[in-house]
C-alpha cells in the first residue's frame, strides 16, 4: 500500500524546518525537479506557509542516459529566478531511486554557480541507489520489486500509483 503524499507533507515540512534551523539556514532557495519534484515543492512550500519564488530544473540534457534515451518530447528550459552562487538551496524531487536524476540536477546547478549548500528533499526514497546520494528529508522509504515503479500524479491532488513493468 502506497502512502498518501498529502499525509507525508506536514512531517516533511517539520523535518525540513528542523534541518534548516540546525544548519542555521534562514533564507533557503527552493528548487523543484520537473515535473513531480515541482509539484512536491509547491505542496511543501504551502505546508511551510511560505510563498518563496520556486526554481524549476529540467535535467533532461544532464542525464547520463541522454544518448541512450534521446530527447524527451516535453523537455523545457530550467527556470531559476534567483542566483545560485553562494545560496543555500533546497532541491526537491518526487521519487529517489538510482540517484541519477539528483546527480544530473547537481551538475546543472553547478553550471549556474557554486551554492553554499544543497539540502535534498524527496517525497519517496526507493532505496535502489546506484550512486551515494541520500535525501536529508524524506517523506517515506519504500522497497519495491525490480519490476515495480511508483508514479506521482498531480499537481492537485498529489497521488501515487504503483506500476508494474512488462517483462
Amino acid at each position: 500500500m502506497l502512502p498518501n503524499p498529502n499525509d507525508l507533507l506536514p512531517a516533511m515540512a517539520s523535518a525540513l524546518t528542523q534541518h534548516l534551523n540546525q544548519r542555521q539556514i534562514s533564507e533557503p532557495r527552493f528548487i523543484g525537479i520537473r515535473t513531480g519534484g515541482v509539484w512536491v515543492a509547491q505542496a511543501l512550500l504551502q505546508a511551510l506557509g511560505r510563498d518563496d519564488a520556486l526554481g524549476i530544473l529540467d535535467v533532461s540534457f544532464y542525464r547520463d542516459d541522454f544518448t541512450q534515451n534521446g530527447l524527451h518530447p516535453q523537455v523545457q528550459p530550467s527556470e531559476l529566478p534567483f542566483e545560485i552562487e553562494s545560496q543555500h538551496l533546497v532541491l526537491i524531487d518526487d521519487v529517489l531511486m538510482s540517484g541519477r536524476t539528483i546527480r544530473a540536477a547537481l551538475n546543472e546547478l553547478f553550471d549556474y554557480g557554486r551554492p553554499a549548500s544543497v539540502t535534498l528533499v524527496s517525497l519517496l526514497d526507493l532505496g535502489a541507489h546506484e550512486l551515494p546520494i541520500r535525501p536529508d528529508v524524506v517523506g517515506a522509504t519504500l522497497s519495491l520489486a525490480a519490476n515495480e515503479r511508483v508514479k506521482l500524479s498531480g499537481p492537485t491532488p498529489l497521488t501515487l500509483e504503483l506500476q508494474t513493468l512488462a517483462n
